[in-house]
């Protein structure tokens, strides 16, 4: 099955006063029709900012290389089924540390508020086609996401061919609208009966009541679960869902799962980012871990899960409850000073005078707990 999004070389620094944050280094990655990809690591590794990359969301001080083609979407079989268990009582969270190419990027260093303008205004467009305004448009539709430029991203694929359901809901929404308002909105500039916006808010875990309220008199679980809803009335063919189970209780944590999986059962994709491993094992495709901005293993998930092949995938599993409860010793490296070769060599049992060079592939690393073919 062709592949919907296709990530080459993704690389973002952030220039600071005196220094430079890495903050994703060469990163490859590849999302097909049908298929959920969980993009799993400990908070600061670079997640988000890919998340908001490819939509073009990040601040003015970013610098971002590399290519991702966005293909039109097709009809697509059923993504492959996945074994599913309830998700345990105890929290598979991933711990927060402290701390978190070659054109300039657009944005500003309002972040939070230029994220809720943008969605904003992508949402108040009309549909036109992508076939002028800004480079990185391909002949059969294909769309550069990292060099279309705003007016392409804001007209024909925010909103309409990538859906963001965000990691910080507050900040992305209008307060001035309120949550019936705002589902109504967009499913006019869609093309949809705004009618249905009760029955979205149902599907996302929303009470059609709460729909009467603006977004700052929302708990965070309601504002999570409305941005949700946003994220699911565009019918995108492509879903990002950043740590879409934030503020949520157990039961609404897998209602959301749920609901994820369900949108690639239907055919579309979606690329979920969370440092919840329990999420990951129970509804993705496939994994990504991602350590220090890059990418260590990838692999289909319940291979990884079974059995993990990078060292440090293994010492996030054993740091589970339901597994050993060993605490991973050690901090990840600065951003802003990457060593040149393997980053997880300072906290790595099997580390070797070979790891002073960086690996490469599926699993990047010199001494994997398993062979994986290339």
């Amino acid at each position: 099955m062709k592949n919907l999004l296709v990530i080459e070389g993704l690389g973002v620094r952030f220039r600071l006063r005196d220094a430079t944050v890495h903050a994703v280094s060469d990163l490859d990655l590849t999302v097909r029709p049908g298929e959920l990809l969980a993009v799993v690591g400990e908070s600061g590794c670079g997640k988000s900012v890919l998340a908001h990359a490819l939509l073009g969301l990040l601040p003015a001080n970013a610098l971002v290389t590399g290519r991702a083609l966005l293909h039109p979407a097709r009809p697509a079989a059923p993504g492959p089924s996945t074994q599913r268990r309830t998700l345990p009582r105890w929290s598979s969270v991933l711990p927060r540390p402290a701390g978190d190419r070659a054109e300039s990027r657009r944005g500003s260093s309002g972040w939070s508020s230029r994220l809720s303008r943008r969605l904003r205004d992508s949402a108040e467009h009309q549909p036109e086609g992508t076939g002028a305004g800004g480079g990185g448009v391909g002949s059969g539709g294909a769309v550069d996401l990292l060099a279309c430029g705003e007016k392409v991203l804001a007209r024909s694929v925010r909103g309409r061919r990538i859906g963001l359901i965000p990691q910080s809901p507050a900040t992305a929404l209008t307060v001035v609208r309120t949550g019936r308002r705002l589902l109504a909105e967009t499913l006019t500039a869609h093309g949809r009966d705004p009618g249905l916006a009760a029955q979205v808010a149902i599907e996302a875990g929303l009470d059609p009541a709460d729909l009467e309220r603006y977004p700052f008199e929302l708990s965070g679980g309601m504002a999570q679960r409305l941005a949700t809803a946003l994220a699911l009335a565009t019918d995108p063919p492509l879903l990002i869902a950043d740590e879409p189970t934030s503020g949520l209780d157990r039961p609404l944590v897998d209602h959301t799962l749920d609901l994820l999986r369900r949108r690639c059962d239907a055919g579309a994709a979606v690329l979920l980012i969370t440092h919840d491993l329990a999420a990951a094992e129970r509804v993705a495709d496939t994994v990504a871990v991602m350590y220090a901005s890059r990418i260590v293993e990838h692999r289909p998930a319940a291979d990884l899960f079974r059995s993990p092949a990078h060292p440090y995938t293994q010492a996030l599993l054993n740091a589970l409850p339901d597994r050993d409860f060993t605490p991973l010793p050690g901090h990840p490296p600065m951003l802003t000073a990457l060593p040149p070769g393997c980053a997880f060599a300072a906290r790595c049992p099997r580390v070797s005078e070979t790891c002073a060079t960086r690996p490469s592939g599926p699993v990047a690393c010199h001494h994997p707990l398993v062979e994986v073919p290339a």
